[in-house]
């Protein structure tokens, strides 16, 4: 392990663990979720807000913060948590999903990703050397490597080859990484085959990392396939490092991620659909544009603490319509608490011994379809 890196498993029930996450910039309890700070900002919430939602880590992107503002500018300000004024752990991807979604012109060779940037058309070298050195300038407590991403459904050969590329990179990445203050993880991949993860997941407990990601997920393959490549992955990861599930997700595949024994999860819907008038809720999802809110007096959500929940849901709704950007503002922000309460809430199952109880719990109550469905 890295220092001050170490992970605690403090109770099983089933597949799903909660446990401990500890960094040099603090610990973290698991099953935990991520808000996204791509560009060291989570969108539309102060880092103050983002700390009182109840986060105790945030993910950036390093592919973002090297084309802006470059990792010089991240290193000089002490790193990106000192950057963005967090005073928590962090993680930084290692852009692999944004080169090969986000930038034109990519060309994939074994050496690495060659691109030109999505802002101003401008070339970069992605490398696995590359991506450490920028990681390690970057400065967060955990690095991922750098991966071959592909699109699912494809071909077996594609998946295939992709996947073995990420593994001669992951060691390529194991030997380049040198900051003994930050951990490296690992990311398996092999799309929805259940032999190319088992091969993925052994090629790089070979290799050696302090923690392991499932990558190549929530990609459109849906719920069921999901969770069956989580299960087919899961048997072959050290039961004493954490486990990653990247970029996922809804809350239902989180219910379903944890009780498959997952323990990290990072995904910017919490936001997107704040900014886009869509709350979480236990009870379901609440669309606030829709004129049945219009008179509403009770909160988002009745025992939730977000500052959100102070208003009532007609006020919120006013927002959006009026166009004043405190309406995605306040509904993010609870997004990003109920996410928080999310696994909050499985944590204590797990603990108690009653994670299948509880998830079916949750599942039926979020099921309930909203009430007035016609939006004004």
């Amino acid at each position: 392990m890295q220092a001050g890196f170490a992970f605690r498993l403090e109770s099983t029930n089933g597949a799903a663990r909660a446990g401990v996450l500890t960094t040099p910039h603090g610990s973290v309890p698991t099953p935990l979720f991520m808000p996204v700070a791509t560009l060291a900002s989570v969108k539309g919430v102060d880092i103050g807000r983002v700390r009182e939602t109840g986060a105790g880590m945030v993910l950036s992107n390093a592919y973002h913060l090297h084309l802006r503002p470059g990792e010089a500018i991240v290193e000089a300000a002490g790193g990106v948590a000192a950057f963005m004024g967090w005073n928590g752990p962090t993680l930084t991807d290692s852009g692999g999903f944004q080169v090969f979604s986000l930038a034109r012109q990519v060309k994939v060779t074994e050496e690495g990703a060659f691109f030109r940037s999505h802002i101003d058309g401008s070339p970069v070298d992605f490398t696995p050397e590359n991506s450490m050195r920028i990681q390690e300038r970057i400065g967060a407590d955990v690095a991922m490597q750098m991966d071959h991403v592909v699109a699912l459904p494809g071909e077996r050969t594609v998946v295939a080859d992709a996947m073995r590329r990420s593994l001669r990179w992951a060691e390529r990445c194991r030997a380049a990484h040198t900051r003994s203050d930050q951990a490296l993880f690992g990311i398996v991949q092999g799309g929805l085959d259940p032999e190319l993860r088992h091969e993925s997941a052994e090629g790089l407990r070979a290799i050696g990392f302090p923690g392991y990601a499932v990558g190549g997920l929530s990609v459109g393959e849906g719920p069921e396939a999901m969770v069956g490549a989580l299960q087919s992955t899961m048997p072959h990861l050290p039961v004493d490092r954490p486990r990653y599930l990247m970029g996922v997700g809804q809350p239902g595949d989180i219910i379903a991620a944890v009780a498959a024994g997952i323990d990290m999860f990072d995904c910017v819907l919490p936001t997107r659909c704040g900014r886009n008038s869509l709350v979480y809720t236990f009870g379901g999802q609440v669309r606030l544009r829709n004129a049945c809110h219009a008179t509403v007096d009770q909160p988002l959500e009745e025992g939730c603490p977000c500052v959100a929940c102070r208003h009532g849901r007609g006020y919120i709704r006013h927002l959006f319509l009026a166009g004043e950007m405190l309406g995605p503002i306040l509904a993010s922000i609870h997004n990003l608490t109920f996410y928080q309460r999310l696994v909050a809430r499985l944590r204590e199952a797990i603990v108690a011994g009653r994670l299948a109880e509880t998830a079916r719990e949750l599942h039926a109550a979020m099921a309930t379809p909203e009430q007035g469905e016609a939006a004004s």
